[in-house]
């Protein structure tokens, strides 16, 4: 049996993978994993692909094993990944709760870097393993500090592991969009410490964005040209330069 697993699939960015793959591939079943079971179920009823419903907490110190243990079980061939699960929230470092943020990297990044692992051995070749990045991979956001750190961190696993993984001709991509307005928001924005927003694009947007990349074999998909714009100027500028503009842009002065 040929599956594709996706993590998050309950809302936004991880809702919409699940929609794309059952549009674009022929799997015989995609397993839906979050927390929210009823939300995993509704998915049935878009999709001609079966859906497999997994209500899991991948918080959960075990969650990674026990998704083993049911493709084990199924004898399942893993023909595409998407860690999709992930959070963040805006503010200053100090003012947030420290446990908040220390759930945004087991979730983030801890998580992620456990299912990766724990799934690869039931990925044959020609497989694909896509994570969720973000636009702030790629320099330091105050305000949004452990988020873009937890993002930075998966970009940079994904293109090792990528590299990594070419002998067993199984591709990585880092999918790193922008601004998308999904349920994110709901969570991550407490007050008005972060309001500015440059442009926003839809989470389809980015799905159907990633399908033609990850078909490419791309390592990184970015949607948008002004993102990609944004992007090479900032591996250009000094990082110092990159947060000031950034800082300036919210109305933010920090004291050099």
């Amino acid at each position: 049996m040929k599956i594709a697993v996706v993590t998050g699939a309950s809302s936004g960015i991880g809702r919409e993978f699940v929609l794309a793959l059952d549009r674009e591939y022929a799997f015989d079943e995609i397993w839906a994993v979050a927390r929210r079971e009823e939300r995993l179920r509704a998915l049935s009823g878009e999709c001609r692909t079966k859906i497999r419903p997994v209500p899991l907490d991948l918080s959960r110190e075990d969650a990674a094993e026990k998704l083993a243990e049911e493709i084990k079980k199924e004898n399942a061939s893993l023909e595409m990944l998407v860690n999709g699960a992930g959070f963040g929230q805006f503010g200053e470092f100090s003012s947030l709760p420290i446990k908040d943020q220390l759930d945004e990297i087991d979730l983030n990044a801890k998580s992620l870097t456990a299912v990766t692992y724990a799934l690869l051995p039931f990925m044959p070749e020609g497989s694909r393993i896509v994570n969720i990045a973000s636009n702030s991979s790629w320099q330091p956001v105050p305000y949004m500090a452990v988020y873009a750190a937890t993002k930075a961190y998966v970009m940079s696993f994904s293109r090792a592991l990528g590299m990594e993984l070419r002998e067993r001709k199984i591709g990585v991509t880092a999918v790193a969009p922008g601004w998308i307005k999904t349920e994110f928001f709901d969570r991550a924005v407490r007050d008005e410490t972060i309001t500015y927003y440059d442009r926003f694009y839809t989470a389809r947007q980015v799905a159907d964005k990633a399908m033609r990349d990850i078909r490419k074999k791309k390592e990184v998909s970015i949607l948008g040209f002004p993102v990609r714009m944004q992007v090479r100027l900032v591996k250009l500028m000094p990082v110092k330069f990159v947060m000031s503009v950034w800082c300036r842009q919210q109305g933010k002065n920090p004291k050099k």
